[in-house]
């Protein structure tokens, strides 16, 4: 389960928002120690030793549906599904996965750094993935956090997309009291706040209303946008009359194919590095670009009347690895208090 918004104990001030995961997961230990001594038949002392070694892979502290003796809860004072037992029972793991890559590896490592060694209170796991496998699970992450039946969830959804393409932003403060999302006319780049509207530039603005399909489309009749509820037929025509489709390097038709170029140009570890102007539109930083050279006269005849296609993205499938760092204290402590119990 997602985990609950309390104050933090591990500082990840340091690290981009959208880059970290964070997850709980319960366990019940009284499931765990009655199979050690009742069903392996060991000694306290003994079941004690085995479980206090004991740290969960990846997808039982990570997967949708929990597994026995794990399981996931909303209440104040959970108990047990599977025997009942109370909340001094129960153990609670917090696991924060960070992506890796330039944006995060120096603060990774230092947060490493400052973590204590001893008695494996923390556990760092590793996992190979890709930028597609990701983005799919930010979606899903943005999918459970939010209350479609609150309209300004639409809101929520572009502010997350927005801190995830430009992380360095103060997004929260630019949609404060936002009552509108426009496209804008006069922009080529970026955004700009008016009043209470933020205006993005077209191609901002396609990939915002983008998002919020792919958020929401398991909802019946295609998926919920800015723009209204769309299919993705009418999604596509769309993206292709304001010229998003152009602009990427996408010239397919048929919609399958179109979708699939979509997610990977938005899956893609894209360098989005830019320079903010005073109006809070943004511009490509231009000072090192060299200058291209012109085409020859021949190249340029043969050419003649016949309009240059843009150039396909590079939207290759990227290898990214996550790091899982896994808070045991909590399950140390119950462990230690659940031995006393058996014990006596």
């Amino acid at each position: 389960m997602p985990a609950t918004k309390e104050k933090r104990e591990l500082d990840l001030g340091d690290l981009p928002r959208t880059a970290i995961t964070e997850y709980a997961s319960l366990v019940c230990l009284a499931c765990i120690f009655d199979i050690f001594t009742k069903h392996l038949r060991l000694p306290p002392r003994s079941a004690f030793s085995e479980i206090k070694k004991h740290t969960p892979t990846i997808d039982e502290l990570t997967g949708r549906t929990a597994m026995r003796p794990y399981f996931d809860s909303d209440e104040k004072r959970p108990h047990c599904p599977y025997c009942g037992s109370a909340q001094r029972w129960l153990a609670r793991f917090d696991t924060y996965c960070i992506e890796g890559g330039k944006s995060t590896d120096v603060a990774r490592r230092a947060l490493l750094k400052k973590l204590p060694k001893s008695g494996e209170r923390f556990v760092v796991l590793e996992k190979k993935s890709d930028s597609r496998a990701v983005f799919f699970e930010w979606l899903d992450t943005v999918g459970r956090n939010i209350d479609f039946s609150d309209e300004s969830w639409l809101f929520e959804t572009t502010r997350m997309y927005l801190e995830r393409r430009e992380p360095k932003i103060n997004w929260e403060e630019t949609f404060e009291e936002l009552r509108a999302v426009r496209r804008s006319s006069r922009l080529t780049e970026g955004w700009e706040r008016d009043g209470a509207r933020l205006f993005l530039a077209p191609h901002l603005y396609a990939e915002a209303i983008l998002i919020q399909y792919l958020v929401s489309r398991s909802h019946a009749h295609g998926g919920m946008t800015l723009e209204g509820r769309l299919t993705l037929m009418e999604l596509i025509r769309r993206l292709r009359y304001t010229g998003y489709l152009d602009r990427i390097g996408i010239g397919e038709r048929e919609s399958g194919e179109i979708f699939e170029k979509l997610i990977d140009h938005l899956a893609a570890r894209h360098d989005w590095s830019r320079v903010s102007t005073g109006s809070g539109s943004d511009q490509v930083n231009r000072s090192k670009t060299k200058p291209t050279k012109k085409p020859a006269k021949k190249l340029q005849k043969k050419r003649k009347g016949k309009a240059a296609s843009p150039e396909p993205d590079e939207t290759a499938v990227e290898p990214v690895k996550l790091y899982y760092i896994v808070d045991r204290r909590d399950f140390l402590e119950k462990v230690k208090s659940v031995y006393s119990a058996y014990a006596s």
